[in-house]
């Protein structure tokens, strides 16, 4: 699938084409919509530079919340690590 992007849109946000990708392919990461390899991948950038793009954003690379947290303790108690 192909996105074509209006002239109209770009020049409104004042971005590159490149910027304007990088844009949607950051808040689609954000999201958890894509991967960090898949936004990469739609900003046309390789994955280091994504990454470089994500801390200067101060945007975490991972999203752990306290679900992923009692995951944890609880495997760690199942491994009698607790």
């Amino acid at each position: 699938m192909s996105l074509t992007i209006s002239d109209e849109f770009l020049e409104a946000s004042e971005l590159t084409p490149t910027e304007f990708l990088q844009e949607i392919a950051l808040h689609l990461f954000q999201l958890g919509r894509l991967t960090v390899g898949y936004a990469a991948k739609m900003a046309q950038m390789d994955v280091d530079a994504f990454r470089d793009l994500l801390k200067s954003r101060n945007i975490p690379l991972y999203q752990y919340d306290v679900e992923d947290f009692e995951v944890d303790l609880q495997n760690l108690q199942e491994l009698g690590r607790l």
